[in-house]
């Protein structure tokens, strides 16, 4: 079975309808349609959105408005839906839609990002233990694993510009790193780099610096 995934950070589900989302949307008619840092409630999403011919939607929403979000739509019904990991300090962020399908389990996921404290950086080091536990022990059950979303976290140096000048910033420090060679390592693969293996190819640029 071929299906066409799509995954985006859009960083503002409403900003970005207002520049062309919908067209853009219904032009690609992805299979699964995997969406982070919607920053809306399901509420707030718009109608033409929600109500697209022969999609399925569903959503995570943070506690604290305007934060956070993820979305999924999609063509093929799954055969249950999770929002969270099963643990209250995780699940209320908004951060996870976990999606059981027929061939394998997604897992949309806006993990955290660690810049704004210790405190912060240990709740995303503790967030990715808990994605990793409960991956595998679907895994463990005989379900292929699929995730997808913003890790908020660079592997290697290729994968950003400056890698000298962030080596001590969260996002790309080494126990965020290592963590995503205990990921792989486990058989799980990178599709990106699968196919790319060249540096230069970027996703997120600082708007507050201009870094685009």
């Amino acid at each position: 079975m071929k299906l066409r995934l799509i995954s985006w950070n859009v960083n503002g589900i409403r900003a970005v309808y207002k520049k062309g989302f919908y067209d853009w949307f219904i032009t690609l008619k992805p299979d699964i349609l995997c969406l982070q840092e919607t920053k809306a409630t399901a509420d707030q999403f718009p109608e033409e959105l929600k109500n697209t011919a022969n999609y399925h939607s569903y959503f995570a929403e943070a506690q604290k408005k305007g934060y956070s979000g993820v979305a999924l739509f999609t063509t093929l019904k799954p055969k249950k839906i999770e929002t969270g990991f099963g643990i209250e300090r995780f699940d209320t962020e908004g951060r996870i839609v976990i999606a059981y399908y027929d061939a394998f389990v997604l897992y949309n996921i806006y993990f955290p990002n660690g810049k704004a404290s210790k405190e912060r950086l240990q709740y995303k080091m503790d967030f990715y233990d808990a994605f990793l536990e409960h991956a595998e022990k679907n895994r463990k059950k005989g379900n292929s694993i699929v995730m997808c979303g913003d890790v908020n976290t660079a592997h290697t140096e290729i994968d950003l510009a400056r890698p000298k000048e962030n080596e001590n910033v969260s996002g790309f420090l080494p126990q965020e790193r290592a963590w995503i060679d205990t990921f792989i390592a486990k058989g799980y693969t990178d599709t990106f780099r699968l196919f790319v293996k060249e540096g230069g190819h970027y996703s997120w640029w600082d708007y507050k610096t201009k870094a685009r």
